[in-house]
């Protein structure tokens, strides 16, 4: 089976996923600061700080990992989104000008649905509520 093939069926795994995810709960917690920790941690930093001058392209014209803290964008974006992005990779002309070039892998092929979503919820939990609130909106909105 070719990659593609292989995340087009693990994205379409993701169509009937529960749509929100829970940012209070223990278990997924734990799990997601593990997963976090082990393949995240290295781009987008330890304290979900992103990459220095992250809003700044490098000269191969990609820009820096960003943070996923409150600072970042990365509450703004539905579950389902940032499910699909950390599963097949930031995709040009999906969530990302047509033509732009990422340095985000996806993760399908790697982690676990639980463990992507764990990692979503871990990411969640350390938003001020403000910014969990409007998030919640967003991906409730776009059932």
């Amino acid at each position: 089976m070719s990659p593609f093939s292989s995340r087009a069926i693990a994205w379409s795994t993701w169509q009937s996923s529960p749509p929100l995810i829970d940012a209070n709960d223990a278990r997924l917690l734990a799990i997601g600061q593990r997963v976090y920790a082990e393949h995240c941690a290295s781009c987008h930093g330890a304290n979900l700080e992103g990459q220095p001058a992250w809003r700044e392209r490098r000269e191969n014209g990609r820009l820096p990992a960003p943070p996923h803290d409150a600072s970042g964008h990365t509450w703004h974006h539905p579950d389902a989104v940032l499910i699909e992005i950390v599963s097949n990779g930031l995709q040009a002309g999906r969530y990302a000008p047509p033509g732009y070039s990422s340095d985000m892998p996806g993760f399908a092929n790697v982690l676990a649905k639980e463990e992507i979503r764990a990692s979503l919820a871990y990411i969640k939990s350390t938003w001020p509520e403000a910014q969990r609130a409007h998030q919640a909106r967003v991906t409730l909105s776009k059932k």
